[in-house]
């Protein structure tokens, strides 16, 4: 093998690569990059068995070949490299994989590509593309409500489905951990509607995030009974799928709450965050107290002290009192993109509805603490 190309190239596609690969591995070839040189082009893969991703780029290839090398260690080198540099890359003797830039050379170990573990996908049952702004949308929306909580291991991931509402199909993706639901929705792609419902992991959410930076791009999604492959340009992202049965998350949704409370958002964010300064940090519970178009926020934490802070508001049901983890205010009100929340109450031992005044797009439900 050998081949030359633009350190930049290299580095870019390094930096989606070498993310996958976990910093300690008990099996030593998922620690390394698969690189394979053809025709005109360097192909770059890395996995961890349950996430694989592949990325092509354009390079002056002189001797086809392949092999693995350190995935991190190659990213630190390239990174370290000069901007406007070309890296050359080759396979000399066989004792490892040279790399020369410049007046810098380095040598790395390397393993065969035959033990390189191919994340087979099978058939794909479903395709669809969509914008990636539209796709990024539902997972920035939704992200921060999955659980960590490997016990309920089908709550750690994004449920994935199509719905119909009042005649329009939508594709709507839901988190929750038991304390807090996130859901989102967007309309469906023709060939999304009756895709089966799936559980993207924590970590493929994670990274496919990553990639759906230029928003007007399209990202193609391919769907079997195990796995999803996302395609964004010349990147491939395949995952394996949680195997589990996410719960009817419908149940939970409130119906019922009467008690509308709207607010200005910037305010009662910076609001919350200046208040639960003093919470104490198991619970971060932070106390509502709602009256005559006012709403008093306060925390006393018998540790360090007491606060409080008054904001209008618009209510005119009666009065109540009710607390909430700051933390889970503060993520719920930073997904929030317009001016006013309304937040849809019923008594201070239910679950409180969240949800942008203007827009349907997506809603919160939040559970309450005691106070």
């Amino acid at each position: 093998m050998r081949v030359t190309l633009e350190r930049s190239t290299l580095l870019k596609s390094l930096s989606h690569i070498q993310r996958v690969v976990e910093r300690r591995n008990t099996i030593p070839i998922l620690a390394n990059v698969l690189l394979r040189a053809d025709g005109s082009q360097l192909t770059l893969k890395a996995t961890d068995l349950d996430l694989e991703v592949t990325e092509s780029v354009t390079a002056a290839v002189e001797v086809d070949g392949s092999t693995t090398v350190p995935a991190h260690m190659l990213y630190d080198i390239v990174r370290k490299l000069p901007d406007g540099s070309e890296v050359m890359l080759s396979i000399g003797d066989g004792t490892g994989l040279s790399l020369v830039s410049g007046r810098s050379s380095f040598r790395l170990q390397m393993l065969p590509e035959t033990d390189f573990p191919d994340l087979t996908a099978g058939a794909f049952t479903h395709d669809f593309s969509m914008n990636c702004g539209a796709f990024k949308a539902l997972i920035d929306r939704t992200q921060f409500a999955i659980s960590t909580e490997e016990t309920r291991y089908y709550l750690n991931g994004i449920y994935l489905h199509t719905v119909e509402e009042d005649g329009a199909k939508l594709l709507r993706a839901v988190a929750t951990d038991g304390h807090r639901l996130a859901q989102a929705q967007t309309p469906a792609p023709e060939s999304a509607v009756g895709m089966p419902g799936i559980i993207v992991p924590r970590k493929a959410v994670s990274e496919v995030q990553k990639l759906l930076e230029d928003q007007d791009e399209e990202v193609r999604i391919e769907l079997s009974d195990t796995k999803i492959r996302f395609s964004v340009g010349s990147v491939v992202l395949t995952s394996k799928l949680i195997d589990g049965t996410f719960p009817d998350y419908n149940r939970v949704i409130p119906t019922g709450n009467d008690k509308e409370l709207v607010l200005d958002r910037a305010s009662f964010a910076a609001a919350v965050d200046r208040v639960s300064t003093l919470a104490s940090d198991r619970g971060r519970a932070i106390k509502l107290s709602i009256d005559n178009q006012q709403l008093t926020l306060s925390v006393n934490n018998p540790d360090s002290g007491s606060a409080e802070e008054e904001l209008a508001v618009s209510y005119e049901a009666e009065a109540m009192d009710i607390g909430f983890n700051s933390k889970y205010l503060l993520d719920i009100t930073n997904q929030l993109s317009s001016d006013e929340t309304t937040f849809m109450l019923s008594d201070a031992g239910s679950p409180t509805l969240i949800r942008e005044k203007e827009q349907a797009g997506a809603l919160y439900v939040l559970m309450p603490m005691r106070v």
